[in-house]
C-alpha cells in the first residue's frame, strides 16, 4: 500500500510532540499515515521499554495513524552508517510514502540531529534502485518520496510554513498525555526531567496557539524543509 505520510521519529514521544496535530488532521480526512520510531527511548530517565511501547501504541490509536513501527537502534548511540540506513530505506520502501517528516536537524537531543540526518539521506538513497532491500522476504522496489518535512520540539529555528490543525489541537495533546511516563505529572514519584516539567509541557500548548496566531488561526504546527516551497497561485497561501 502506498501512504500519504511516513513520520520517523528518534524517540517514541517526538512525532507527537512535533507534528501529532498535523497527523491527526491528515488521518481524518482519509489519509494513510505511518510512525517508524528509531529508539525505544530506553536512556530515558523515566519508564521502561515495555511501558515506552505500549504508550506509543496508544498515541497511535489516538491519532488515527494505521502503522507504527520501531527499528530498536540504540538510544542514545545509533549511527548514521550503511547498515542502518538500509533499515530506514526499508521503511520508506515498505510505507511509499509521498510526504517524509523527520526530526528538525538541530535540537537539544543529540539523537534528533543525527535521527534527521539519516532520514534525510535515506529518502535519497531510497530512490536508487541498485540499492537493494527486503521486506518479508521480498525484493523491494526503489522508492523517493516528494516532500521531506522537519518539525520543530525544544528549539526553534525559524520554521518555513505552518500547517492549521485547528480543531485537533486536543487531540495532539491527548497523543502527547498518552506518553504518560515522559510528560508532567504531579503525581509522579519518578525523577523530573526536562520533558516532564509543567514548564515544558505549557510550551508545547502555547507554540502551537503562537503558530496559530502568525498565520491567523486557532493552532498551527510549523515545519522547516529544504527544499524551495511552491504554491499555484498566491491566493491558496493563508
Amino acid at each position: 500500500m502506498k501512504y500519504d505520510v511516513l513520520a520517523f521519529g528518534a524517540h517514541p514521544d517526538d512525532v507527537e510532540l512535533g507534528a501529532g496535530g498535523t497527523l491527526a488532521k491528515m488521518t481524518a480526512q482519509g489519509a494513510q499515515a505511518a510512525i517508524v520510531d528509531l529508539t525505544y527511548g530506553e536512556m530515558g530517565t523515566r519508564g521502561t521499554v515495555e511501558i515506552r511501547r505500549e504508550e506509543a501504541r496508544l498515541a497511535a490509536e489516538i491519532l488515527g495513524v494505521q502503522q507504527r513501527a520501531n527499528l530498536g537502534l540504540e538510544d542514545g548511540f545509533f549511527r548514521n552508517d550503511k547498515e542502518t540506513q538500509l533499515k530506514v530505506i526499508a521503511q520508506i520502501r515498505r510505507f511509499r510514502p509521498e510526504v517524509v517528516l523527520a526530526n528538525t536537524p538541530r535540537d537539544r537531543h543529540p539523537d534528533h540531529g543525527r535521527g534527521s540526518n539519516l532520514v534525510r539521506e535515506a529518502v535519497f538513497l531510497s530512490g536508487l534502485s541498485k540499492i537493494k532491500t527486503s521486506w518479508e522476504g521480498i525484493e523491494q522496489e526503489a522508492w523517493r518520496p516528494e516532500k521531506l518535512y522537519y518539525y520543530f520540539q525544544f528549539y526553534e529555528p525559524q520554521p518555513h510554513l505552518a500547517v492549521d490543525i485547528s480543531g485537533f489541537e486536543e487531540i495532539r495533546m491527548q497523543s502527547v498525555f498518552a506518553h504518560r511516563s515522559q510528560v508532567y505529572d504531579p503525581n509522579s514519584a519518578e525523577p523530573e526531567t526536562v520533558i516532564s516539567s509543567k514548564a515544558f509541557l505549557d510550551s508545547v500548548r502555547y507554540r502551537c496557539a503562537n503558530w496559530g496566531r502568525l498565520i491567523g488561526v486557532e493552532a498551527a504546527e510549523a515545519f522547516e524543509t529544504e527544499r524551495l516551497i511552491g504554491v499555484r497561485d498566491l491566493r491558496d497561501l493563508i
